[in-house]
């Protein structure tokens, strides 16, 4: 059994890597060729966390994962991540485990690699600014997929802690230098949406996070954070202005994500409202962008094939370049 950890996935596998797995995982899903339960959501009330166990199989790739994460949104203000997580990876030929990932980072680099995903195929062509809420465990990786699938002048970023929000532009104008954007932070949201041709929310929170009057035409928004269904960072006024609502699994958002739940249940949109999954989309089943003025959603709550792909990817890459740890 092989084990990687954050150094070693990072030595074979880039956020270009990733989108790609991701883009492959969705195919799979939407094409219903995977075993993809609906993750196991258990709440620890009493900490404000929450534990989640994903399991998936895909017949086509002999493999099969289970993805144990478990997320403590409070841990931010303590200064430990919000998250913790591992993914083991099996060979479905035999049941055999074959290799344990730092699932923190798997899951990291598959979430970042929804919105690069997401962007890349639904994103105008001419987008030069990009916009982030939220500094956390997820951030980062989001930051890289949105300037990995279009060259970006500039990136704002907002976070209800300015002092969070400079640090986390700090560190990452120095880490992510050589894509040459130019990454501010910002003291409100109006200001950080204000001209973005991308959207990036990834919060805990449980109120709308931006105002939805303040985004243009045009814009791609990708809501990441949004994982249960009392959680609500997306304005449902971009619902309403929206001319496409993109899933990265609809029964699971429908199921999980007060993004959409809640507005639902207010009537400001419907189920038929919903476009497709992006996997449809990259089908070739449903349409995607097709003006420069459309204003596209994207609502993701994470489904296990993105881990299951990227794990193998990395897995394969990592025994090709004889990178890791052999643990018998």
């Amino acid at each position: 059994m092989l084990l990687l950890n954050r150094e070693d996935i990072k030595r074979v596998f880039s956020m270009e890597d990733a989108i790609e797995s991701v883009k492959q995982s969705f195919v799979l899903y939407s094409d219903d060729k995977t075993e993809n339960p609906l993750r196991t959501n258990i709440r620890t009330s009493k900490h404000d966390g929450t534990l989640l166990f994903m399991p998936t199989y895909a017949e086509d790739t002999d493999y099969a994962s289970l993805k144990i994460i478990n997320i403590y949104p409070k841990n931010m203000d303590k200064g430990i991540p919000t998250s913790f997580a591992q993914v083991v990876l099996i060979d479905a030929r035999t049941g055999d485990i074959v290799a344990i990932l730092d699932g923190t980072y798997v899951t990291q680099l598959r979430t970042g690699a929804a919105s690069g995903a997401c962007f890349d195929i639904l994103g105008r062509k001419d987008a030069k600014v990009g916009a982030l809420i939220g500094t956390g465990g997820q951030a980062a990786t989001q930051l890289e997929a949105m300037l990995s699938v279009r060259k970006l002048d500039l990136v704002k970023v907002y976070d209800c802690s300015y002092e969070r929000t400079k640090a986390f532009v700090d560190t990452m104008s120095k880490e992510l230098k050589g894509y040459n954007t130019k990454i501010v932070a910002c003291l409100s949201a109006d200001e950080v949406v204000e001209d973005a041709d991308f959207l990036i929310t990834v919060t805990p929170s449980r109120k709308p996070v931006f105002d939805a009057s303040k985004c243009k035409e045009g814009i791609t928004v990708s809501c990441v954070g949004s994982y249960q269904p009392d959680m609500q960072e997306m304005d449902p006024q971009i619902l309403a202005r929206a001319g496409k609502i993109f899933t990265d699994s609809q029964s699971a958002v429908l199921e999980e994500s007060g993004d959409i739940i809640i507005p639902m249940n207010e009537g400001v949109v419907s189920e038929k409202d919903l476009t497709g999954e992006l996997g449809a989309l990259l089908s070739g089943r449903v349409k995607g962008r097709e003006d420069d003025e459309e204003i596209i959603v994207f609502k993701t709550v994470g489904i296990g094939i993105q881990d299951l792909m990227t794990a193998k990817a990395v897995y394969e890459k990592a025994i090709d370049k004889g990178i890791g740890t052999n643990w018998k």
